[in-house]
């Protein structure tokens, strides 16, 4: 499942592959863009804006277009050697970038858009701060969580408006260690943790991913992966329902949970022991009657 880190390390790839290259071939398989050529431009950098992947070329003649794709839950760009046989059908191939030494394929894209360079902003300028970026800034992320307090905390952690890179993987595992339930409003959870504290577990969490390797949610205390050996969990929460918790041995409960009109719902999954919901306040518990 495509998330910040995933996004980070097929950029770093691309980059390695294509930047510097001048493109000798260009196909872009959706209707909008499929007559666009940019056969003769280079590729100046590929960078990612959350779970963004942004190709920046640059023409001849000095012009810049933007190559903006999101992976969505099935896409992925991979590099191979010219006229390397794909590992992917190739009727799922969305784009394809060729310079004398690599091709670059977009599978799957869930989406695919070219723009000026100095027009990314319509893509991506609605964006929080990238927990992966230059631009991380907690302080702003957590103005951004708090303006809206009514909104679930499970449901606040994924709008990338707030902040972008986190998933639903990194979504669970980080409300998991802040030990907060994610039914809980925005506006509650600084009685219950610090929230620049949480989001920097985030953070935390993400950057130990950006290597090789299973995704792996488990750290020791220098923030180092230790779930990755055959056999051991990688993650405390995350799609191990009804297994034990690895800290109090209840067992990992899973629900459905979105938006307060009820769309969006996503999987989530917490331990009802660690993250125990707050009790009513005395002034919001139902009368008993007369």
């Amino acid at each position: 499942m495509p998330e910040g880190d995933s996004v980070f390390r097929a950029t770093a790839q691309l980059h390695a592959a294509l930047a510097g290259g001048v493109l000798t071939a260009s196909d872009f398989r959706v209707p909008r863009f499929a007559t666009l050529s940019v056969v003769g431009w280079t590729v100046r950098e590929v960078v990612p804006r959350g779970k963004h992947l942004l190709i920046r070329v640059v023409s001849p003649d000095g012009r810049g277009l933007t190559i903006h794709s999101h992976l969505k839950m099935e896409g992925s760009w991979q590099v191979y050697p010219p006229g390397g046989r794909w590992r992917k059908p190739g009727f799922t191939a969305r784009c394809v970038l060729r310079t004398a030494t690599a091709d670059a394929v977009g599978f799957s894209l869930g989406v695919l858009d070219v723009v000026k360079t100095q027009d990314e902003d319509t893509v991506v300028g609605h964006l929080g701060p990238d927990l992966l970026g230059a631009d991380w800034d907690p302080a702003e992320a957590e103005r951004r969580i708090l303006d809206a307090p009514q909104v679930p905390i499970g449901v606040a952690l994924l709008d990338q408006r707030n902040l972008a890179g986190i998933g639903n993987i990194y979504r669970c595992e980080t409300l998991f260690l802040a030990g907060v339930h994610p039914t809980v409003q925005a506006g509650d959870v600084p009685a219950l943790t610090s929230v620049p504290e949480m989001l920097a577990s985030a953070k935390v969490l993400l950057e130990a991913n950006l290597g090789p390797g299973r995704r792996v949610t488990i750290l020791n205390a220098r923030g180092v992966p230790v779930g990755r050996a055959a056999g051991r969990p990688g993650y405390w929460v995350y799609r191990r329902e009804h297994q034990p918790c690895l800290k109090c041995r209840t067992p990992i409960q899973h629900a459905m949970l979105g938006r307060l009109n009820g769309d969006e719902e996503r999987d989530i999954y917490f331990c009802p022991k660690c993250q125990p919901l707050p009790p009513v306040p005395a002034t919001q518990q139902p009368s008993a009657g007369p």
